[in-house]
Order: C-alpha cells, then structure tokens, then sequence
C-alpha cells in the first residue's frame, strides 16, 4: 500500500525537474496525478514515464495564470481522475534578474503573476470540492528570498514571500474544513531554471548561481519531491500554514512539532522592539506555573 493510495493529485510545471520528480513520487505512492503545465510534450512524457512503471496519470496542458484554463483543466483532472485530494502549487518563473531600476517592467511583473497568480488560481478551483469533503492537502513551492533578502531577484523574491503569506492566510481560513496548506521550501536545485540562471550573461553577473554548481550545493529534485509526498501523506498536517524545508531532518520536524508552534517557527513575522520580553516573559510564566504547580506542600497539624 502506497502511503497516498486513493489520492487525486494535480502537480503543477509537472513537465521537469521539481515537478516531474513530484509526480514520479505521488505516482509511485499510490496516487492518480493529473500532470499540468503549458508544453504538451513535455508532460505526456512525464505520463508514458508513469503508466510505464504501473500507475495512472493524465496529461492536462494548460496556463496556470489564465483563469478559464484552470476551471478546464480542474474539471477534466476530475472527470478523468476522480476528486481533487492534493494540488501541489509548483509551476514557477525567475526571469526578471538585475537592479530593480534597471529591471524590465513587464518581465518583473511576469514573475510575480505566474508565481503568484498562478498558486492563487489553482488553489481557489480546488478549495470548494475539498471543503466540501472535509479533506484535502494544497503545497506551495516557496524558494530563494521568502525567508531573507534576494538582492538583483526582487520580482522572484517578492513572489515567493507573497506565497509564504498567502498559505499562512489560506490556512487559517480553511482550518475548520480540515483542509491543509503548506510551503514547502525545496532548497537549492539544478533544474531548466537554474540552469538558465547560470548560464545568462546577465544572471551571472548579478547572482552568481554557477558557482553554487561548482561548490556542489545543489540539491537532488527527488529530495524535494520525497517531502511533498510526506506532507501529502498527513504527516505534518499539525504545522498547516507553515513552511517545511527539505534541509530538514522530517524525524527532527516531527519531533519538534510542538516547539515549533510554541515559538512560531517557520513563518514569517515582523518583530518589534517589544517583541523581545516576549519569548522571555512566556517562558518566565511557565516557569512560575510549573514551579507553583509542583511546589512542596506542608502538611497542616490537626
């Protein structure tokens, strides 16, 4: 038994690296996926790859920005599959690279409309039928600059901390259908964007990727896909609205899960100058609890 056997994923850029590996993955565990993105050959390859080890998938092609194309492509994913259970949000750009001055509007703002745009409309086609259910898992691929600054990526940059925010929104809204949301941050890994990235004049000049090839940093795409199919699969439905890492040890996250909402790991937030007695003030009551809590008691004389 497949640890998603029964499940109904749709994976979106599923025609190469991160994606297909995803799909592989979701493939292999049981599930019946639905491959989507723009160039048509690429995903029916993906889906010869995966009825060629014995499982079931469905080329869909179709533009992840167009509203009308993922109605289309979330309605023949369920009549050819059956109910949507899983979406992964994978489908992204990074072309718009440089100063910001310098930068070409258009292109700053093609990145932020696919890898924003694009998550927002997959997720609100799928929302209805998995609230419904009362059941349903949505991953959103997060990257470079969600967590810290992304000097000469700003558009990327920006996309990514807005789908951060926007699966910690999401979340939170879906919570008492028993839907779950994720990000899932899949780290450094050679893929057709990367690639590119590494090997234009202008990239090169202003990010530097090429020399994270030679130091070797990169990370396999099955690792990231490996992940998606261990959220997908309910073991971290306790941290829904979080980002997890696939740097991670999972045994580490799962360990840790209650220590990761006592503090609000994960996630993104502002602090302020008093959000410093914070942390300390709460730890200080708890103290003080469990002190009183266990405090010897003196036996009264009668």
């Amino acid at each position: 038994m497949g640890k998603l056997n029964g499940q109904v994923a749709v994976v979106t850029g599923a025609g190469r690296g991160i994606g297909a590996a995803t799909a592989l993955a979701c493939a292999r565990e049981g599930a019946r996926v639905a491959l989507v993105a723009r160039t048509t050959a690429q995903i029916m390859q993906v889906e010869q790859e995966i009825v060629s080890r014995g499982g079931t998938a469905a080329a869909i092609p179709g533009d992840v920005t167009d509203a009308n194309a993922v109605e289309a492509m979330m309605a023949e994913t369920a009549d050819r599959l059956g109910s949507i259970t899983l979406l992964v949000n994978n489908a992204g750009v990074f072309r718009s690279v440089g100063p910001v001055w310098e930068t070409d509007p258009t292109e700053w703002w093609r990145d932020m409309t696919v890898n924003v745009l694009g998550v927002y409309l997959c997720a609100r086609q799928v929302l209805p039928g998995m609230m419904a259910r009362k059941t349903g898992r949505i991953v959103n691929l997060i990257g470079g600059g969600a967590d810290k600054p992304f000097p000469y990526g700003s558009a990327y940059g920006s996309s990514k901390t807005a789908v951060m925010r926007f699966t910690e929104s999401l979340a939170a809204e879906v919570k008492e259908h028993n839907v779950k949301v994720f990000n899932l941050r899949p780290g450094f890994i050679r893929t057709a964007m990367s690639e590119w990235l590494s090997s234009d004049p202008n990239a090169r000049r202003w990010l530097h990727i090429d020399n994270r090839f030679e130091r070797q940093e990169d990370v396999p795409a099955a690792r990231a896909a490996d992940l998606a199919v261990e959220i997908a699969s309910g073991r971290f439905d306790a941290l829904s609205g979080r980002a997890i890492r696939v740097v991670d040890d999972p045994l580490q996250i799962e360990a840790n899960i209650q220590r990761i909402l006592w503090s609000d790991l994960y996630t993104l937030r502002m602090r302020d100058l008093s959000s410093s007695d914070r942390i300390p003030n709460a730890i200080s009551h708890l103290f003080n609890s469990l002190r009183e809590r266990f405090r010897p008691r003196t036996r009264q004389s009668h």
